[in-house]
């Protein structure tokens, strides 16, 4: 399940997507992650995945239980939407060395709420 922010537009056009994080910085990754064209996209105008989505309809017709989450800002979206997924029921892990910052001492400091705090599991993926 791929969930991106819309960036001032609503029209999920997944290749305009990949195109703009490829010539961003982290594009080798984005090139390995990039979601086959059966993938559902979702956009978000939110920290969370949740937060006026359609994600949690997706997640009960796949009877989803637990989440694994990865991608970035990790102390904003992923931890925000590991938050609201905790909140709804779901066991929730996050993919540490799959994950992206902007600053290491605040990533640091939510990895260790969502764990000790929101009760989701940190791992190295």
């Amino acid at each position: 399940m791929y969930v991106n922010d819309h960036h001032g537009r609503w029209h999920a056009d997944a290749s305009a997507i990949l195109r703009a994080a490829l010539d961003g910085p982290g594009g080798d990754v984005a090139e390995r992650l990039a979601p086959a064209d059966a993938e559902p996209l979702l956009l978000k105008a939110r920290y969370s995945a949740f937060d006026h989505t359609a994600l949690e309809l997706l997640l009960g017709e796949l009877r989803a239980d637990r989440l694994l989450l990865c991608g970035g800002a990790t102390e904003a979206c992923i931890v925000q939407t590991g938050i609201d997924a905790r909140e709804l029921g779901y066991q929730v892990t996050i993919l540490r060395d799959a994950c992206a910052t902007v600053d290491p001492e605040l990533e640091e400091l939510s990895l260790r709420y969502a764990e000790r705090v929101a009760g989701m599991v940190v791992r190295v993926a």
